[in-house]
């Protein structure tokens, strides 16, 4: 049997030169399992070529020229014009060579691959990565300076922070109490912050209902303990960063700065989104650690205590315990932030 299946023996005449400068002369040319045979007219073998190694010369061309190798520098060539033989040749040769590793082939499916996964990671992880790095290495400086800017951008729609000299002053002793001294900036606003929110540098914003319509300061120190707390959950620097985009956040961590644009349609966006929630073990936890009653804030939440129950159960400050938050003095400066 034959390399192929359909032919129980081929033979053909050729012309075989077994180097460049001998003399060309008749073989037979017969193709077995593995090899190539070439005898002279009296059928003495003269030589034995490797199937898998022939090599063709001139594709297409004819007569066919072969090869054993396609060696740079072989010298032996064979010429044949039968049709049948140089059909099984050539289909023997398409065989091996689907046959062979392709590492061209593998290496342009590894090289795409690698190129995929590189362009998934720069994708999908880069731009989370670089936010959280920038996020985490930025200088309080410049989240204070990023803070402030974005303040200016909110009263826009929020209003110029109430500025009364002696409400500020009770403000700040109402942070200071809650809060502990110099953790956060507080403003009163009069419009766009429905009870409170937080920016970035340690601002918070407080609505000025929450001072005025209230006969004690424990409502408003419970909604700036709750922002205080969102804020602590999730970075405020990192939503901003969010919004703003990879390309702001890497010319912020690169600069320091970031456009007034981004920040206009970031205090947008503050305004309009509701607040996270925040666990009633948590708010629970917190007012206990600084020795503030919840069920005031609790009831701002929800007249009716429905929703807040917990609160108002589990309060850590029974009422016969409880000290004044501020004197009564601040408190009527307080309530009087935005009259002044």
């Amino acid at each position: 049997m034959t390399a192929l299946t359909q032919y129980q023996r081929l033979e053909a005449s050729g012309l075989w030169r077994a180097a460049p400068d001998a003399q060309r002369r008749d073989v037979i040319v017969s193709i077995g399992d593995a090899t190539l045979t070439l005898s002279d007219m009296q059928d003495r073998p003269l030589t034995h070529w490797s199937l898998p190694a022939v090599h063709r010369l001139n594709p297409g061309a004819r007569p066919a020229l072969f090869a054993p190798s396609d060696a740079p520098d072989e010298g032996e060539v064979l010429e044949i014009e039968d049709s049948e033989m140089i059909a099984a040749i050539e289909k023997v040769r398409r065989a091996v060579e689907k046959s062979r590793p392709h590492t061209g082939r593998l290496r342009v499916i590894l090289t795409s691959t690698v190129l995929a996964l590189a362009l998934v990671f720069a994708v999908l992880w880069l731009p989370g990565a670089l936010l959280r790095h920038t996020a985490s290495v930025l200088p309080d400086v410049t989240r204070q300076s990023v803070g402030q800017r974005l303040l200016t951008r909110v009263t826009r729609v929020a209003g110029t922070p109430c500025k009364g000299r002696l409400g500020n002053r009770a403000l700040t002793r109402l942070g200071d109490r809650v809060l502990g001294p110099g953790v956060a900036q507080l403003a009163v606003v009069s419009a766009g912050v429905a009870t409170a929110a937080h920016l970035p540098g340690g601002i918070i914003l407080v609505n000025r209902a929450l001072v005025e319509d209230y006969e004690e300061p424990d409502v408003a120190a419970g909604y700036i303990l709750a922002e205080r707390l969102r804020a602590e959950a999730s970075d405020p620097m990192l939503a901003l960063l969010g919004h703003a985009g990879t390309f702001a956040t890497a010319k912020l961590l690169t600069t320091g700065t970031i456009s007034d644009a981004i920040l206009d349609s970031y205090a947008e966006q503050v305004l309009l989104d509701p607040p996270v929630e925040v666990s009633t073990e948590t708010l629970l936890a917190r007012f206990a650690a600084v020795r503030v009653r919840s069920t005031p804030y609790a009831f701002a939440v929800d007249q009716t205590g429905e929703t807040t129950l917990p609160l108002i159960e589990a309060d850590p400050v029974p009422l016969t315990q409880a000290e004044p938050l501020l004197a009564d003095a601040d408190w009527v400066s307080l309530q009087g932030i935005c009259f002044e």
